[in-house]
C-alpha cells in the first residue's frame, strides 16, 4: 500500500508530538510506501529526522515567497481543457459568500454554505489544475470587489480596501496547497484538518483516492487562540481569515473518508462541526514500553520537569509563576524546561528567559532546550508538568506516564483522558492550581508512588504503539475497500477504535481508474456534483 502522510509545519522539519507520531506510524508500518507531503514556510527548511528505508519520498509545499507559476497540462495525458477565468472568479465569490456565513445562527443555513464552500474549492482547484494562476483571481480587481461584495451581504457594512488587500493575499498564500501536483498514491492521511486537508482534497478530485483525517490538537480551536491576541492583524482581516478556517475545517470534515481524532474531546468538536458522527473514531496515541523503561529512583532535588516545543500554546508562563509560588514551600525545587522553539516563535522562548529572571529564579529554572533522549528528560524529573491552553491527546503525557512519572496538568483537549488517576489535572492558566498541585506531589512520596505505578499501568492497558499502529492498518485497508452501505456500529480494535465509520465520503469525486498502485480498487462513494438536494438546499 502507498501511503501519503501530509502535515502543516511539523515533520520531517520539526521536533515536537505530532513529528514524533509521523515517524512512529511510518517506522511501524514497514511494508508500506510512504510519501511526505510537507506545507512549509518556503523551500529553506532543512530534515531533522533521518529518513525511514520506507519513506520514499518528502515533498514540500511552500507557503509563501513568490506566487508559484501555474501548471500547464500533464505530460503523457490528453490534454485538458484550458483554464477558465470566469469560472474560477464564479467559485471565488461562492467560497467568499459561503465562508462568510457557515456560522449563520440557523443550522440548515450553515449547512448548506459549509457543503457551497467545498464545491468552491473544486471549482478553484479545477482551475489551477488546468493551469490557471490563482493568485491573480483573488488579489486582483475583481477579486477584492468580490469580498467587498460579501462582507457588506454578511455585515452590513463596508470593508476597508487596505483589509480586503491583506486578506485577498493572506488567502491567496493559503490556497496554494490547491496548485500543486496532487499525489498519487493509494490513501492520503493528512495528520491535521486545515491546510492538510487542501493536498487530501486534490488527490481525491483528480484520483478518487480516500481520505484519513486525524486531528492531535483541534486545528479551528487553535487558529481562534492563535488569532485573540494578535494585535497585528486588522480586526476584518481576523474575521475573514478565521471565516476561511472555520468553512475549512468543515469541508475537511465532510469529505473525509475516516476521521481519527485522538481524543473523545477532539471527536465532539468534529461532531459540532459537520462531521458525520459514524465516520469519527477515537484513535489514541501510543508509545512502545520497551523506549520508555520504568525510572527506578527519583533526583537528589525535587524537581518539575517540562518536555515539549517552546511555544505559546504550552503556555509556559504559567508554569513559570506557579514554581515561583513552589519555591516558597519546597526552597530547594528545581525546574527543568527541555525543548525548543520553532523559528517563528522564538520571540516566545525569550519571554520565557525574561520571565524568569524577573521573578529571580535563574539557576532554579532552566530552558535546556532540546534533549537527545526523551526517557532521560522523564527520569530527570520527580513530576512532568504540561500547562498547555490547547491539545489534542499529548504523546509527551504518555511517554512519561510510560516511564512512572506522575503528571500535572492542564484540562485541555483529551489529557484527562489520558491522565485518569496518574497526576492531577487542573484549570488552564490557573497559576494557583498548577502550584498548588505541583507542591502536593512534590510533597507526598507515597502519592507519588501509587500514581506512577497507576500511569505505567494505564499506558500498558491503553495506549501501546502496537495496538495504535494495528488500529491504523485496519482503517487504511477499511477505505480502500469497495465502499459498502450501512454503518456495522461495532468496536473494531478494543479500546482504540470506538465505533466502525459508515460507507464513504458523501462529497468526493470518483474515477474510473486504479490507484497508483494498481492493487486494489479505492471506495466509489456518491459524486461532488450529485450531492443531494437536502444538502445544498434549493441550489
Amino acid at each position: 500500500m502507498r501511503i501519503a502522510l501530509v502535515s502543516e509545519g511539523t515533520y520531517p522539519f520539526a521536533v515536537g508530538g505530532v513529528s514524533t507520531w509521523c515517524d512512529q506510524l511510518i517506522r511501524g508500518m514497514p511494508d508500506c510506501h510512504w510519501q511526505m507531503v510537507a506545507l512549509t514556510v518556503d523551500e529553506t527548511q532543512k530534515e531533522l529526522w533521518p529518513r525511514p528505508s520506507n519513506l520514499e519520498e518528502a515533498r514540500t509545499v511552500p507557503l509563501w515567497g513568490a506566487c508559484p507559476s501555474p501548471r500547464h497540462g500533464r505530460p503523457g495525458r490528453p490534454s485538458r481543457p484550458g483554464p477558465n477565468p470566469a469560472a474560477a472568479h464564479s467559485s471565488y465569490r461562492a467560497l467568499v459568500h459561503a465562508m462568510l456565513a457557515t456560522q449563520h445562527t440557523d443550522p440548515d443555513v450553515a449547512a448548506v454554505a459549509r457543503s457551497r464552500f467545498l464545491l468552491a474549492l473544486r471549482g478553484l482547484y479545477e482551475y489551477a489544475s488546468a493551469g490557471g494562476h490563482l493568485c491573480p483571481i483573488l488579489t486582483g480587481n475583481a477579486g477584492l470587489a468580490v469580498l467587498g461584495e460579501a462582507w457588506r451581504a454578511a455585515r452590513r457594512d463596508d470593508l476597508a480596501l487596505v483589509h480586503a488587500v491583506a486578506a485577498a493575499d493572506l488567502l491567496a498564500h493559503l490556497l496554494r496547497p490547491l496548485a500543486a501536483p496532487p499525489v498519487r498514491c493509494d490513501v492520503v492521511h493528512a495528520s491535521m484538518n486545515g491546510l492538510s486537508m487542501l493536498v487530501a482534497m486534490a488527490a481525491k478530485w483528480r484520483y478518487g483516492t480516500p481520505i484519513v483525517l486525524s486531528e492531535h490538537g483541534v486545528y479551528l480551536r487553535e487558529r481562534y487562540l492563535q488569532y485573540l491576541d494578535d494585535g497585528d492583524v486588522a480586526g476584518p482581516v481576523r474575521v475573514l481569515l478565521l471565516a476561511f478556517y472555520r468553512s475549512l475545517a468543515a469541508a475537511g470534515y465532510l469529505i473525509a473518508d475516516a476521521l481519527a481524532p485522538h481524543s473523545r474531546y477532539n471527536s465532539r468538536w468534529q461532531v459540532r462541526n459537520g462531521a458525520d458522527p459514524e465516520r469519527v473514531w477515537t484513535m489514541y496515541n501510543g508509545v512502545s514500553l520497551e523506549s520508555f523503561p520504568v525510572a527506578d529512583e527519583e533526583p537528589d532535588r525535587p524537581t518539575i520537569v517540562y518536555l515539549g516545543r517552546i511555544s505559546p500554546i504550552k503556555d509556559l508562563h504559567t508554569l513559570i509563576r506557579a514554581f515561583a509560588s513552589v519555591r516558597a514551600e519546597v526552597p530547594n525545587a528545581a525546574l527543568r524546561i527541555f525543548g525548543a522553539s520553532v523559528p517563528a516563535e522564538a520571540w516566545y522562548e525569550r519571554s520565557c528567559r525574561r520571565l524568569i529572571a524577573q521573578l529571580g529564579l535563574d539557576g532554579a529554572a532552566v530552558l535546556e532546550g532540546p534533549i537527545a533522549s526523551p526517557v532521560a528528560a522523564y527520569h530527570a524529573g520527580t513530576i512532568v508538568a504540561l500547562t498547555s491552553i490547547s491539545e489534542g491527546f499529548p504523546v509527551a503525557v504518555i511517554e512519561a506516564m510510560a516511564c512512572g512519572r506522575p503528571i500535572v496538568c492542564t484540562n485541555v483537549g483529551g489529557v484527562t483522558e489520558a491522565v485518569a488517576d496518574a497526576g492531577l489535572v487542573v484549570p488552564p492558566r490557573d497559576v494557583r492550581a498548577v502550584a498548588r498541585a505541583c507542591v502536593t506531589l512534590l510533597a507526598d512520596h507515597d502519592l507519588r508512588r501509587r500514581m506512577a505505578a497507576a500511569a505505567r499501568a494505564r499506558v500498558m492497558r491503553h495506549f501501546t504503539l502496537e495496538e495504535s499502529l494495528a488500529a491504523y492498518r485496519r482503517v487504511y485497508q477499511l477505505v480502500t475497500r469497495p465502499a459498502t452501505v450501512g454503518s456495522t456500529g461495532t468496536t473494531v480494535a478494543g479500546p482504540v477504535l470506538e465505533s466502525a465509520p459508515g460507507a464513504a465520503s458523501l462529497l468526493s469525486v470518483p474515477h474510473s481508474r486504479r490507484p497508483a498502485t494498481g492493487r486494489s480498487r479505492v471506495a466509489r462513494p456518491r459524486a461532488l456534483g450529485r450531492v443531494r438536494l437536502h444538502a445544498l438546499g434549493s441550489s
